[in-house]
């Protein structure tokens, strides 16, 4: 009867909050950190609603160009700066080409000249942030102090310089060049802070397990640190790509990136310079300038919400 009666005793509020967090705990090691990330960037509406418009403005840029069924090259000169209607939404620009087709050609340009300059500035980053972390002594010293010589570099001047000077690259592969410009002057701030968590983590348990397991260097550095950081480079690739897509439009704008006739947004909005078609034209580079804004915003709005939902401080 005593061990019945113990045995049905009310738990206490102390007992009670213990087997509530432990419960707590069990749930969250079931769920992991990834399942965790992303229902609290399901909860930030703000985030969701720009991933939304970025993946829309996405399917919009690969597909449009392919249903309309011409090519950049497709003109007529008879129907040039023709104001929009039902057989050209948007309009013809100058040379009578069909203005809703750049402006979708165009931002599939500008959006992959992003996409590669983050991945090149990820890829830079990592390697050289992780290496220098990892060693220390003298190959971080190197290391840094060369970032420190990139970083130290004027972003926009260098980029407008070096774009100048290389006009003589074919136009097909100049969407290659301006990301690989954009990608190799942006690694810097990603190989600092990748470096900073890499000297930090080095030191912890899980490392002198793999140090005792016999684990080469690349596989600690690969398998078991990187992943460490992962949602760091993550949130950054993302505001890099939009700094990469303004930077592109800068240049095309200026006439040093995208040459015609392939479009990109930043060489649309340059048709704005002309005081005539500012004023009468409006729809050979307003779209342009909107869709790109709404890109960029989207893609900050979405970097965000991943930087709030991988903070570790942040409790859901």
């Amino acid at each position: 009867m005593n061990e019945n009666k113990h045995a049905s005793a009310p738990l206490n509020k102390y007992q009670q909050e213990a087997i509530a967090a432990k419960a707590t705990d069990e749930k969250i090691d079931a769920v992991g950190p990834w399942m965790i990330a992303w229902r609290k960037f399901k909860a930030n509406r703000v985030a969701m609603a720009a991933l939304i418009i970025f993946a829309i403005i996405c399917l919009l840029v690969i597909f449009v160009p392919m249903v309309m069924g011409i090519t950049v090259d497709t003109y007529d000169t008879a129907i040039a700066n023709m104001a929009p209607d039902g057989a050209h939404l948007l309009g013809t620009d100058a040379q009578g080409r069909d203005c809703l087709y750049r402006l979708f050609l165009g931002g599939r340009i500008s959006i992959m000249v992003g996409v590669l300059a983050a991945i090149l500035t990820v890829l830079f980053g990592c390697l050289i942030g992780g290496i220098a972390g990892y060693y220390g002594g003298w190959v971080d010293n190197l290391l840094m102090r060369f970032a420190e010589i990139v970083y130290s570099l004027p972003f926009t001047p260098m980029i407008v310089a070096v774009a100048a000077t290389m006009m003589w690259v074919p136009q097909q592969q100049k969407m290659y060049t301006v990301a690989m410009l954009i990608g190799i002057l942006s690694w810097p701030g990603l190989a600092r802070l990748v470096r900073g968590q890499i000297l930090t983590l080095r030191e912890q348990e899980f490392m002198q397990a793999c140090e005792a397991l016999g684990f080469s260097d690349a596989s600690k550095i690969v398998k078991h640190l990187m992943p460490n950081v992962i949602s760091l480079v993550i949130v950054n690739a993302t505001l890099q790509m939009a700094g990469a897509i303004l930077t592109e439009a800068g240049l095309s704008y200026l006439g040093m990136g995208i040459q015609p006739p392939q479009p990109s947004w930043g060489s649309l909005m340059n048709l704005g310079q002309n005081a005539y078609a500012f004023q009468n034209y409006w729809w050979q580079w307003v779209p342009a300038g909107i869709m790109c804004l709404l890109t960029v915003v989207s893609i900050n709005l979405v970097g965000e919400g991943l930087r709030d939902a991988f903070d570790p401080k942040e409790i859901q």
